[in-house]
């Protein structure tokens, strides 16, 4: 059981939470939010509070797998914060197991409803079942 992110559908669970991780000990946390009617918003983890500091990094565009900083974000597209969320959501898509030391890990709860995931199989989705039926 790992909270390792193994299916590109969870960021766009519309409330994904999950970190990204080196070997040098670099992580960078990032939430993916999608309101109503609206496209996805990547946000970082830029202070101390797990719940509330968090800073716009732009818009995620699932068909391509894209990152765009836009004109409200302090992040450039060559910038590592950018480069990073790049790198974990093609990397998810790819398949392609991440090279040793490095981890792309959801927070262990669900992408959609962010109840606690408790069960092996959820854990390992990052979604419950009952969210993963309506995707």
């Amino acid at each position: 059981m790992s909270n390792e992110i193994k299916d590109p559908k969870f960021f766009e669970g519309g409330k994904a939470i999950f970190t990204v991780h080196n070997n040098k000990g670099n992580h960078y946390t990032y939430k993916i939010r999608k309101p109503e009617n609206k496209p996805f918003f990547i946000y970082v983890l830029t202070g101390p509070d797990n719940n509330s500091s968090y800073t716009y990094l732009g818009i995620y565009n699932p068909r391509n797998l894209e990152v765009y900083p836009t004109e409200k974000s302090k992040y450039k597209k060559d910038s590592t914060i950018v480069k990073v969320i790049q790198w974990a959501v093609k990397r998810v898509a790819s398949g392609k197991p991440v090279p040793e030391g490095y981890g792309i890990k959801h927070d262990g709860r669900c992408c959609r409803c962010r109840r606690r995931l408790t069960d092996p199989e959820s854990i390992d989705a990052g979604i419950g079942p009952e969210c993963a039926k309506r995707m």
